[in-house]
C-alpha cells in the first residue's frame, strides 16, 4: 500500500462513523452531529440575519468538505478499487443525503438570482445525516435499498392512478376545479385518505369515484407498509443469525 493509498484509507476512517478506540473519527462524528443540529437553527427564525447567514455557511462549507471526502474515499467505502465504485456511491442514498446538503451552497454563489434562494430548503435534509450514526437507521437504509425496486414499483403505480383518476373527476365534476392541478390535488389527497374537505364532489358520480379512491388509498399504504415491515423483520433475524454466529 502507498502513501496516497494509507492517507485515502486514515481519511475514510475518520469520515466513517468511529470505532471504539478511534479519538480522531470519534471527534468528527461529533463535528457532524453538532453541524447538523446547530445548522437547523435558521430554520426556526422567520427573518434572516448576520448570525443566521454565518451559520448557513461556515455548516454549508463543512458539509462540502465532508461530502468530497466521501467522494474521494468511495472505493473503500464501495470495497472495489476501480471507477464504478465512486459512480455506485455518488446514488446511494446517503450519498444523495449529503448532496442534497451542500446544495444550498448555489445560494451564497449567486446571491441576486431568487431561483436559487429556494434551494435553501434544502437545509432540512441534514437531518438525514443523522441515519449514519445511528445503528437503527443504518438497518432501515439497509431494508429501503433491499426493497427499492418494489417500492419504485408501488410509487409509478401510484402515481398513474392519481392521474387516472383526476383525469376522470376532472370531466365528471369540472365545475369543481378551476385547473387539473386541483384535481391532481384532490386525488391525492383522497387516495392518502386524508380529506380536508377543501373541495369535494357534488354528484353522485363524484362521490362514487371519491369512495374508491379512498378505498384503493387503503391499499396503496399498505402495500408499501408491508413490503417495508417484511424486509425489516428479515433484516432484524440476518443481524441476530450474525451476532450468534
Amino acid at each position: 500500500m502507498n502513501r496516497l493509498d494509507k492517507v485515502k484509507k486514515r481519511i475514510y476512517e475518520i469520515v466513517e462513523a468511529s470505532q471504539k478506540g478511534d479519538y480522531a473519527s470519534k471527534a468528527y462524528d461529533i463535528m457532524i452531529l453538532t453541524a447538523v443540529i446547530v445548522g437547523m437553527i435558521p430554520l426556526t427564525i422567520k427573518t434572516d440575519n448576520f448570525y443566521t447567514r454565518m451559520i448557513d455557511l461556515s455548516t454549508v462549507i463543512l458539509f462540502l468538505i465532508d461530502y468530497i471526502l466521501r467522494v474521494f474515499t468511495a472505493d473503500y467505502k464501495m470495497g472495489v478499487k476501480i471507477y464504478k465504485a465512486y459512480v455506485a456511491y455518488a446514488f446511494s442514498p446517503m450519498a444523495i443525503v449529503d448532496l442534497l446538503s451542500v446544495i444550498p451552497i448555489l445560494y451564497f454563489l449567486f446571491p441576486t438570482m431568487t431561483f436559487f434562494g429556494l434551494f435553501r430548503i434544502f437545509r432540512v435534509f441534514r437531518m438525514l445525516k443523522l441515519a449514519r450514526y445511528s445503528k437503527t437507521m443504518r438497518i432501515i437504509e439497509n431494508v429501503i435499498r433491499r426493497v427499492r425496486h418494489q417500492l419504485v414499483a408501488v410509487l409509478i403505480l401510484t402515481i398513474i392512478y392519481i392521474v387516472s383518476s383526476a383525469m376522470i373527476i376532472f370531466q365528471v365534476e369540472p365545475d369543481m376545479f378551476d385547473t387539473f392541478f386541483d384535481a391532481i390535488y384532490w386525488a391525492t389527497i383522497s387516495i392518502t385518505t386524508i380529506g380536508y374537505g377543501d373541495i369535494s364532489p357534488v354528484t353522485g358520480v363524484g362521490r362514487l369515484i371519491t369512495m374508491l379512491s379512498s378505498l384503493v388509498g387503503i391499499a396503496v399504504i399498505a402495500l408499501p407498509s408491508g413490503i417495508i415491515t417484511a424486509a425489516y423483520m428479515r433484516e432484524i433475524t440476518k443481524k441476530k443469525g450474525e451476532h450468534e454466529l
